[in-house]
């Protein structure tokens, strides 16, 4: 067991109920709307619980409103096309730098 590793015992109700910790469902994002816990079985008789979420913690920045505005934006001048195409980081760069001088 690592030094990171919360070992408990915790209760099963009559209708299979476990309760986790408060702590341990905000840590997790257990607390968000459409959490699920992946049960597995394993042969040798250890349940593993693992967090299921509908987006991943370290995704959720891509799912807010702002950034999803923005790429609302960027899918607006696409479909305008307002893009520009560079045909090496060099160029992209030179690109830049012609733009900080106007």
């Amino acid at each position: 067991m690592s030094a990171t590793a919360n070992h408990q015992y915790r209760g099963v109700q009559r209708r299979g109920t476990i309760t986790l910790p408060a702590d341990v469902r905000r840590r997790l994002h257990l607390d968000e709307p459409g959490a699920q816990v992946e049960m597995t079985e394993r042969a040798d008789g250890v349940v593993e619980l693992r967090a299921a979420l509908p987006i991943p913690a370290d995704q959720k920045w891509f799912w807010t409103e702002r950034w999803q505005e923005r790429e609302r934006e960027v899918d607006e001048h696409l479909a305008a096309d307002r893009v520009m195409i560079h045909e090496s980081t060099d160029a992209f760069l030179s690109h830049l730098d012609d733009l900080g001088r106007e």
